[in-house]
Parts: structure tokens; C-alpha cells; sequence
């Protein structure tokens, strides 16, 4: 027990001690993580060259036309028909077949009208006798004036008999009026025809003649002279050239429309009246910047071109016209020699350095086909509607 009391006081002591150890590790400062060293910014890397193909902005010819659909017709046609009845002899051609102007294509039966001739020129040939025998008379004083003006008369009545007659005969025969191509009777021989019965086509189809209408907002640009090319639904990809012969004064007052008529060769008769025409009618001849359509980058209803300029791309507005065989038309942004991006448009932005391609090109002094500055109407249609050129 005694040493029980004596332990005490140290167990005191230590548990005192202990507190205090706590209390001066509370208040001392505590130990600070180790303070890393400040990372500098690295230098700035190069920009790399991105490859791209360009193009050069060519100035070329551009021809403008507008665009209209038509009927071929012959140059010359008539149908031929006889002017008096009677019953026909012969048919002296091949159908379908060339025939010369003056060549004999219907012989009606013409006895008749021959007999009458010669009945007609006997009459004459008595009526000279009795003039001549009435003037002797009259000048030995043996007829009266009267008598010698009735024998003068009777002449000339006769002289008209004749003619009438010749001109009844010549009517059974049945001429070519031009040179042309005679078409598919629909008579034979011993048909009886009364006056104006059809017999058969003639035509004349080389050269032919195109009719074709365009609207009244082009007649300023119209004109006699002007150059057309052809296009045929029945010859896929075959064309022919034309010339505008004629523009008709009147303008339709229904269609708000001109009509006008060109000529057409056809030298291998491979044409025929009647056929349907896709007509490109050439108003004017102008130069014009072009560039290939793979150059466009569009943004909206914006377009856009990267042009390079000291090994940097530049992205420009650009305003375009008409599209045609993969080119387009710049009508500002760009001058004639500026080298525009035509591939790896995706792989830059405005101002990155490339190094640059140049793309094959077509030949800037190769004349190109004409696009239409208006639609192609439907074939039901003759008259045009314009259109604004596509942005």
C-alpha cells in the first residue's frame, strides 16, 4: 500500500509531461510540401506546309446563248394537186426520190384536150385565110370596112381559142415546180381525180428552215445574221449549224414571244421536216474569268476561293456567273493569272502556308460550248422563260 503511494506521484508526473508534448506540437509550424520549379512555355513549333493543287484564273471567249425548241420544216413544199379533172395516165417518178424542177410527175389523160387544140388551130388557120382575102378586098374597093373588121376580129377569136386550148392540154400534165424530193402518193394509175384532189408531197429539204420563238425581252438581241447550232432528240448527239434568215415583226400578244426562222444545211438529207430541234441560238461573244468549279468553297449563300499569294492561302469572296463543263464564271474577287486552290481545300484555313500543284487545265483559247442563259423549255412550250444565273 505504501508503495502504491509512492508510484503515484510519478505516473503524475509522466501523464503532465505527455500533455505537454501535445500542446507544443499543436502550436509548432507544420512541414511544407516540397514547391515545384516554374515549367517555361516551349518555344512555338513551325507551321507545317500544306500541299494543295491549284489552277490559274483564265480569261477566255464566252459565248452567250439562249436557249429555245423548234420544228424543222422544208425549205420549199407544196402538195400537188391537179387544176382539172380527168383520169390519170401515168406517174412517172419513184417515191421518196429527188426530182428536178420541170420533170413530169402526174400525166392526166389528155386526148380530148388534144383534139380540142387541133380543132382550135384549124379554125385559126381558116380565120388568117379569110383576113388576108378580106384585106386584098378591102384595098381594090370590093368590101366595105366593116366586112375586113369582122375578118380582123374573127382572127383574133380564134388566135384566143388556140391558146385556151393549148392551155387546157398543158394543164393534164403535172410539173415539179422546184428541185425537191417528191413524197408518198395516194393515187395510182387509172384513178379518176376531180380539181384538187391530193396526189403527192414535194419538198425541198436541203436546205431546211427551223421555226423557233424566244420572249420579248430578248428581241433588242436578236437579229438577222446571228449563228445557231441544233441539237435533235431522234439524233442523240448529232448537231448542226444554222443562221437566222428571218425575225417576224409581230410579237404574240398570248405568248409575249418572237418567232424566228433560221436555215439549216443538209447535205446527207439525214434531216427531215417535221422533226423536233433543241435550238442554241448565239447573242454575243464576250471574254469572261473562269476557274474550275472544285475551286468554289461555299459558305451560305456566299462563295468563296483560296487564293494563294506568297506561298499563303487567302480565302476571298468571289462572285460567279454561269456553269459549264466544269468551270464557272467569276464576276468578281479575282483577276486573269491568280492561282486559286482546286485541291486540299479541307486541309487549310485563311493564311496557312502550302505549297502548291498546278492542276491540268483546259486550254484557255478552246472555244467552249455555250450554256444558256435562260432554261430549256419543255417541248410543249415554245416560248422562253429567262432565269438568273445560279450563284
Amino acid at each position: 500500500m505504501r508503495s502504491m503511494k509512492k508510484a503515484l506521484p510519478l505516473v503524475a508526473a509522466v501523464a503532465v509531461a505527455l500533455a505537454a508534448g501535445v500542446v507544443i506540437g499543436r502550436w509548432s509550424p507544420r512541414a511544407q510540401p516540397p514547391v515545384a520549379a516554374p515549367t517555361l512555355p516551349a518555344a512555338p513549333a513551325a507551321q507545317k506546309l500544306v500541299p494543295v493543287r491549284t489552277a490559274a484564273v483564265q480569261s477566255v471567249d464566252f459565248a452567250r446563248s439562249l436557249a429555245a425548241v423548234g420544228s424543222l420544216r422544208s425549205d420549199e413544199s407544196v402538195m400537188l394537186r391537179p387544176e382539172v379533172a380527168g383520169r390519170i395516165a401515168r406517174l412517172p417518178f419513184q417515191e421518196g426520190q429527188p426530182v428536178k424542177r420541170g420533170q413530169l410527175l402526174v400525166q392526166l389523160d389528155d386526148a380530148v384536150a388534144r383534139a380540142e387544140l387541133d380543132q382550135a388551130r384549124a379554125n385559126l388557120s381558116l380565120a388568117q385565110s379569110q383576113n388576108k382575102r378580106a384585106s386584098s378586098l378591102q384595098a381594090e374597093g370590093f368590101i366595105s370596112q366593116q366586112a375586113r373588121d369582122e375578118a380582123g376580129s374573127n382572127l383574133k377569136v380564134q388566135q384566143a381559142a388556140v391558146a385556151l386550148a393549148q392551155a387546157r392540154l398543158d394543164k393534164m400534165a403535172i410539173r415539179a415546180p422546184f428541185d425537191g424530193v417528191v413524197g408518198l402518193r395516194g393515187v395510182s394509175v387509172g384513178d379518176y381525180v376531180d380539181v384538187g384532189r391530193d396526189l403527192a408531197p414535194l419538198e425541198t429539204i436541203d436546205p431546211l428552215k427551223v421555226d423557233f420563238r424566244v420572249p420579248e425581252l430578248y428581241l433588242g438581241r436578236v437579229r438577222v445574221g446571228q449563228s445557231l447550232s441544233l441539237h435533235f432528240d431522234a439524233l442523240p448527239g448529232q448537231s448542226s449549224p444554222g443562221e437566222v434568215i428571218a425575225v417576224s415583226p409581230l410579237v404574240d400578244a398570248g405568248g409575249r414571244s418572237v418567232l424566228l426562222r433560221a436555215q439549216v444545211p443538209n447535205p446527207s438529207g439525214a434531216l427531215r421536216p417535221g422533226m423536233f430541234a433543241r435550238v442554241q441560238l448565239m447573242v454575243e461573244n464576250t471574254q469572261a474569268l473562269v476557274v474550275p468549279e472544285s475551286a468554289l468553297s461555299p459558305s451560305g449563300a456566299q462563295q468563296f476561293v483560296y487564293r494563294v499569294a506568297s506561298g499563303h492561302a487567302q480565302r476571298v469572296p468571289v462572285g460567279i456567273g454561269e456553269r459549264r463543263e466544269g468551270r464557272v464564271e467569276i464576276l468578281s474577287g479575282l483577276a486573269a493569272g491568280e492561282r486559286v486552290v482546286v485541291a486540299g481545300l479541307q486541309r487549310i484555313t485563311d493564311g496557312a502556308p502550302v505549297t502548291e500543284t498546278p492542276a491540268a487545265q483546259p486550254d484557255a483559247t478552246a472555244p467552249d460550248t455555250p450554256a444558256s442563259t435562260v432554261p430549256d423549255p419543255s417541248p410543249a412550250s415554245d416560248a422562253l422563260v429567262p432565269e438568273p444565273a445560279t450563284s
